[in-house]
């Protein structure tokens, strides 16, 4: 996910302010879409759109569950599966079935029974790789979780923080799933004696830590192996100027995990009638098409169609490593305090 247009309409902080007709949506520093997209729900449902950007997803999943009872916004857009028991423990959304919501692919769906979230998009976590670094040593990119800890990869993998970062997190639980209850611990000693570099959220890890992206580079990172998304790839060819044909990052398939991100009325919402209007418009067609190339994720809805450019340099991982709702409910808290005395200690 990348960082793109923040706030159409109105700007500034402050309560949702109370005012009928501006729509509050609370979010993290990734959300983008396009002006003509904002503008039309503008006009159709008559609401000003406020976006309020909030740090990394970790991080405003956080803040917006210590201010529930007096939130910042109306609607919460960016609470992802690895988070998402966290939120609705602290009781953060009120139940509201969107409009459109049968659309919503059926993987994608949670909390059926009470509707506190809607699904808005899918993506998949995973190491990118820098190609430039890697041709230039004349070694092979590393393709698995294995790879990581093999020698020749020593100190070139940056992640984010599991305990304040979504794709920090989102990997925590890739190693989770794929050695298990008895295994992950193990696997991330030996990527700590391989120098594994942890920063704070996903804007350091990939804009400034990581040589192949376009900030990275410009920041003079010296990672050639990043924490970021499959989708991360198609972003560093749009965003050139000139586009290159190819891109010049890549992604290691096997080290992915599946993310899904929902959006949600905020418990104690000043604008109700407004957050719901907003919230069947993150998953009408016209939404659902414009994300890809804004926020270089999947669109959760039945037949929407995704950008060509978008298929072509970050395809979804066709194995991607999943972990049942529950079972992350149930140990996400005592696997990130395990990982932190681990790895940050």
């Amino acid at each position: 996910m990348v960082s793109g247009l923040a706030a159409c309409g109105s700007s500034g902080g402050g309560q949702g302010s109370g005012d009928a007709k501006t729509v509050t949506l609370v979010s993290h520093d990734s959300w983008a879409a396009s002006k003509g997209v904002i503008a039309a729900f503008e006009k159709q449902s008559g609401y000003k759109v406020n976006v309020l950007e909030d740090g990394d997803a970790g991080q405003a999943v956080n803040k917006a569950i210590l201010t529930k009872d007096n939130p910042q916004g109306d609607v919460f857009f960016g609470v992802d599966n690895t988070l998402l028991s966290r939120a609705l423990d602290n009781g953060l959304f009120q139940p509201y079935e969107a409009k459109g919501s049968e659309q919503i692919k059926a993987e994608y769906r949670a909390d059926q029974g009470e509707h506190r979230v809607t699904p808005v998009d899918t993506g998949d976590i995973c190491v990118n790789y820098d190609k430039k670094y890697f041709a230039d040593h004349k070694l092979e990119p590393p393709k698995s979780f294995d790879d990581l800890v093999k020698p020749q990869y020593k100190n070139l993998l940056v992640t984010e923080n599991a305990s304040a970062s979504s794709p920090g997190l989102g990997f925590l639980l890739g190693t989770a799933a794929k050695y298990g209850d008895d295994g992950w611990e193990g696997y991330w000693k030996k990527l700590k004696a391989n120098g594994v570099k942890v920063v704070d959220g996903w804007e350091q890890a990939y804009n400034q830590e990581f040589s192949g992206s376009a900030g990275g580079k410009k920041a003079k990172g010296d990672r050639p192996l990043v924490v970021s998304y499959a989708s991360s790839p198609p972003a560093e060819v749009l965003y050139a100027e000139p586009k290159p044909s190819s891109a010049p990052t890549g992604v290691a398939e096997g080290t992915c995990f599946r993310q899904v991100e929902y959006a949600g009325l905020l418990s104690n919402a000043k604008n109700t009638k407004g957050g719901k209007a907003l919230l069947d418009f993150l998953v009408s067609e016209r939404f659902q098409e414009d994300m890809p190339l804004n926020m270089f994720v999947y669109p959760v809805r039945e037949g929407a169609q995704v950008p060509p450019e978008f298929e072509k340099f970050g395809p979804q991982a066709k194995d991607p490593e999943t972990l049942d709702p529950a079972k992350i409910a149930e140990n996400r808290d005592q696997w990130v305090k395990s990982w932190t005395s681990l790895v940050l200690k």
